[in-house]
């Protein structure tokens, strides 16, 4: 019998709850947003999609600017799961882009946020966003209008919740200023902990805190570094898990606010990815992990 997603608990994204382990759908396109890698198989993928919701994920994490020249991940999410069901969330994020031959945009200016997000909204096939977070970029010199922006789709009844990303503490407050934020989503994980004070502010107040690469080890590739004398294969094989399963465990003992949206286009690693939520760590295990020396895993 699968283990599902509510293994890792529940946490609110605003007034929707949704399941801690959820899904990032970067890697179905083929895309680690300024690498290009090869896409999942268009029908693999959506068969993904489906598995995710069957073993219980309800919280999805995708861009409009997730795609390459053969995919799109939000036309996947439409193709596999419209109509959507009822507890489903769907998480995007505006700011940076890509223009219609696939080239970075790094920023764009505060009144091209609302094109950004009526084209999620149309390749979802949606009336309005469950959250839309706002991706710091480093040329932004205040996070004031921007987000300022995206308030006042929230009013307009485009979008229902808004969240913050690329962030420090003083950015978030920049936002909360103008409008209430319901999630950070920072890059963190064992080997990249600079985002520690974001997450302990956004436990103190509640905020959900949403790593990316998460998995990743330091050079952004799944278990990068891990080796069989590293704490974290040694911790792998107390659990009969991977060593990317315990980087999900460890993620999740952050903090109950944590939530994790590991992505992959292989079923396989999806089932695994899930029953990572249902991982317990005891505290010499978890002592063990946060010793390791980050810049040598």
């Amino acid at each position: 019998m699968n283990i599902t997603a509510g293994a890792a608990g529940r946490w609110r994204l605003g007034d929707l709850t949704v399941n801690r382990l959820g899904f990032g759908a970067m890697r179905l396109t083929g895309s680690a947003v300024f690498a290009r890698g090869t896409p999942s198989n268009r029908e693999q993928a959506i068969a993904v999609l489906r598995q995710a919701v069957e073993l219980g994920v309800n919280h999805i994490d995708t861009a409009a600017f997730y795609f390459s020249p053969l995919r799109s991940a939000n036309e996947l999410i439409n193709a596999a799961l419209a109509p959507y069901p009822d507890d489903l969330v769907i998480v995007t994020k505006v700011g940076p882009g890509r223009d219609p031959a696939g080239e970075w945009l790094p920023t764009a200016r505060p009144d091209q946020l609302r094109g950004q997000v009526e084209e999620n909204l149309r390749q979802l096939g949606r009336d309005h966003m469950d959250l839309v977070n706002l991706r710091r970029q480093s040329d932004m010199a205040s996070m004031t209008d921007h987000f300022g922006a995206l308030a006042e789709l929230r009013d307009a009844g485009l979008v229902r919740h808004l969240g913050v990303s690329g962030v420090d503490p003083q950015h978030l407050a920049e936002a909360q200023a103008v409008a209430p934020v319901v999630c950070v989503q920072n890059r963190y994980s064992i080997d990249e902990r600079s985002s520690e004070d974001v997450l302990r502010v956004c436990g103190e107040q509640g905020i959900a805190f949403v790593p990316f690469f998460a998995i990743a080890g330091a050079k952004r590739h799944p278990g990068a570094g891990d080796s069989a004398a590293d704490p974290l294969t040694s911790v792998a094989r107390a659990h009969d898990a991977t060593p990317a399963q315990i980087r999900l465990a460890w993620t999740l003992h952050r903090g109950a606010h944590v939530l994790a949206i590991p992505g992959t286009g292989d079923p396989d690693h999806l089932t695994d990815n899930v029953a990572a939520g249902a991982i317990r760590l005891s505290q010499t295990e978890l002592a063990l992990l946060d010793s390791s020396d980050p810049a040598g895993v």
